[in-house]
């Protein structure tokens, strides 16, 4: 006991064996001789609770072993233990709540960011949703947690009639809503369609004729242009503020034409997306089944058009695709090419890439959605 009287530090290690200290605190020997600063040692001998010190970088009072537990392989053993001896003793209070250790909260701090943010409730219609692609992509875009509301349009002369199309949606297990609007052939879009554009944040359009026998791209584009150019200014009155995903052919050409009426409009055309999200889905699937791996975390860039050798995949700025070898690329670039052709040519002419279109369709709506709910 006269060691703790005089000025003389208690002599832990140099005049008792370790041995001595393991019944009083149930240290490891070495550890509690060797790795603790003395304060430490003694406050364990007194079978004290552990001393705890301000941490000068955030103000919180922390135990030895919680400063070096958060800074663990940022600073080495010695630099720690000076650090602490400078660190000035926190006063002890029963009534306020210790704060917890550094890095359970540094966890919970990681934890809190990643949490994911609540799902929006945006209003979405797919103009053309009683059509080959446009009855799977509605059923898609119901089953996507960010849609509240979900229209189908499409004309009178439609395989199925849109309010058939909703009624069958609408027993899905989803949240949505769902609500079919019908217009006659002839009629204008936007005289009848301000109740099912009202308030849209994302509007899908798999509508237009597809190429038939004998017709030119132009001649195409004159029938579909229209189409797209009734409801692209429907949108511009009733939701202006919306994404417009155009699944309208020839896209390299409706694409540009409409966003030329919006910016005669005075409307932001970059709200006018072509999606030609199919090519890269094309590539990530034939890229997998060549390497054997996993489509899902495959992304292959695709610039240029979408059509024919307009479609460039960049297979380069993939780490999975770039591993195959350069004799396969010009074949394999062919294959994305002419995939459309390929499913028009397996189903013998009765039908063309419907279901593909409606994934890959949905898969830009979810992305869009998600990106206007914060979290892209």
């Amino acid at each position: 006991s006269s060691h703790f009287g005089s000025r003389e530090p208690y002599p832990v290690a140099r005049e008792r064996p370790a041995d001595h200290y393991s019944s009083c605190c149930g240290t490891p020997r070495s550890a509690l001789c060797l790795c603790l600063p003395r304060s430490l040692v003694l406050s364990r001998l007194l079978n004290m609770a552990p001393e705890k010190r301000i941490d000068s970088e955030d103000g919180e009072a922390y135990t030895f072993e919680e400063l070096t537990a958060f800074y663990k392989g940022k600073y080495k053993k010695a630099a720690l233990e000076a650090y602490w001896e400078t660190c000035k003793p926190a006063k002890r209070a029963r009534a306020k709540a210790e704060p917890e250790p550094k890095a359970k909260a540094k966890a919970k701090a990681k934890a809190k960011a990643k949490e994911a943010k609540p799902a929006g409730n945006f209003k979405v219609c797919v103009c053309g949703g009683a059509g080959g692609i446009g009855q799977p992509l509605s059923l898609l875009m119901a089953m996507d947690p960010n849609v509240g509301e979900l229209c189908i349009f499409d004309l009178n002369i439609a395989m199925v009639p849109p309010a058939g199309v909703a009624t069958d949606l609408s027993h899905i297990e989803r949240k949505c809503k769902v609500t079919g609007y019908s217009m006659e052939v002839g009629k204008n879009p936007i005289d009848h369609l301000e109740e099912c554009l009202t308030g849209c944040h994302l509007v899908l359009v798999p509508a237009g004729v597809p190429r038939k026998p004998g017709m030119t791209r132009d001649d195409l584009f004159k029938t579909n242009a229209g189409i797209a150019k009734g409801i692209v200014e429907a949108c511009a009155k009733y939701c202006p503020t919306a994404v417009l995903g155009m699944i309208v052919n020839p896209v390299n050409s409706v694409v540009p034409a409409m966003a030329e009426l919006y910016k005669k409009k005075g409307l932001d055309p970059m709200k006018i997306v072509g999606i030609t999200t199919l090519d890269v889905v094309r590539a990530n699937k034939f890229v997998g089944e060549i390497t054997g791996k996993n489509p899902n975390f495959i992304n292959i860039p695709v610039i240029g058009g979408h059509a024919g050798t307009t479609i460039m995949p960049v297979f380069s700025q993939d780490k999975i695709a770039k591993t195959i070898s350069e004799d396969k690329i010009a074949e394999l670039d062919k294959h994305v090419q002419n995939a459309g052709t390929d499913v028009v040519d397996a189903k013998g002419g009765k039908g063309s890439a419907t279901l593909s279109m409606a994934y890959a369709g949905a898969r830009f709506g979810k992305s869009v959605l998600a990106g206007l709910a914060g979290r892209g």
